[in-house]
């Protein structure tokens, strides 16, 4: 089985190399074995767009070159580049640059063209890949689990181990789901016991009312947020401390970019969120969130690292 990173990379790849040919999301599927719907699923939550309308979106800027510097004709061209038919050619078109195809031969019209996707080595990390980040804004909404009291010096292979017990067992008590499909691994860091972090495996609820005893309720205010996106080359239940450690240090990365305007953790917390429903027996999601704020003119990194802990934030906060 591919890591997601080679397997995204070769699905790219190979729709340049066919981009005159009637390739298709099915196609793509069978050469990777992997079933299609799944295909387009990982592709969706890497790219943020489907894998259809990415094919028609490369096919028509690669005919681009041939419309501008060839007089051959319009049904031709959108034969050359898989198209069954003229019109369906130039509602595309029209649809994708605000112009048919004969518009823009004619009056020279600057289009925007989408580039092709790369995938680099950086964003391969252990067992999976970790797509570039993007800022979303996360709506208030509630949880309820069983919260823990872990040391920092453990949270990496504790986190993984009580998620995995609260998603086989506990959660079943939980009666006002809203998402049944989606766990939610929330962290938030004490403000004075620098030691440790209380962790909440969770699920998402419409209220918080009838709370099963032994558990509670959690609310995760609106925020500006930092997202990651992350596919792993096994099973969610196998997220273990050394795939966990590859991803905060992928973050911390992040951190500490120049170019990077924001710090992490404003509200002093952060959460993972698992569609479990997407796990195809190859390939598992997760996103990771943290809020944000703008960073000081001076401000230090909110990750102190050793060897065997996981990131810590500074007693000074924005």
């Amino acid at each position: 089985m591919n890591n997601p990173h080679d397997l995204l990379e070769n699905v790219l790849l190979d729709i340049e190399s066919n981009v005159k040919t009637n390739i298709t999301a099915d196609m793509l599927a069978k050469k990777h074995y992997i079933s299609s719907t799944h295909l387009q699923r990982l592709f969706k939550f890497a790219f943020e767009q489907t894998l259809g309308s990415y094919i028609k979106q490369r096919k028509l800027a690669a005919s681009l070159d041939c419309l501008l510097t060839t007089d051959m004709n319009i049904l031709n061209v959108a034969i050359e580049f898989g198209f069954e038919y003229e019109q369906t050619y130039i509602r595309a078109f029209k649809r994708i640059f605000g112009a048919t195809p004969g518009e823009v031969r004619k009056t020279e019209k600057i289009v925007d063209v989408l580039p092709p996707l790369h995938l680099y080595d950086a964003r391969k990390i252990t067992e999976g890949i970790l797509m570039k980040p993007v800022m979303v804004m996360v709506p208030t909404f509630y949880v309820i689990g069983k919260r823990h009291k872990v040391r920092r010096y453990d949270s990496l292979s504790k986190s993984p181990l009580l998620a995995k017990q609260f998603w086989q067992h506990e959660r079943k008590l939980i009666e006002n789901t809203l998402h049944p499909e989606l766990y939610i691994g929330l962290t938030r860091i004490p403000k004075h016991e620098t030691g440790y972090t209380f962790y909440l495996p969770s699920v998402q609820v419409h209220d918080l009312r009838n709370i099963p005893d032994g558990m509670e309720g959690d609310t995760i205010e609106a925020s500006l947020s930092v997202r990651y996106r992350y596919i792993g080359k096994h099973h969610y239940y196998d997220l273990n401390a050394r795939v966990a450690k590859s991803i905060y240090e992928a973050i911390k990365a992040l951190e500490t970019d120049k170019e990077f305007k924001y710090s992490l953790y404003r509200n002093d917390m952060y959460f993972e969120r698992i569609d479990t429903s997407a796990y195809d027996g190859k390939y598992c999601q997760m996103e990771w969130f943290s809020p944000v704020c703008e960073k000081q003119a001076v401000a230090t990194s909110p990750f102190r690292w050793s060897d065997n802990t996981a990131c810590s934030i500074d007693d000074e906060k924005c």
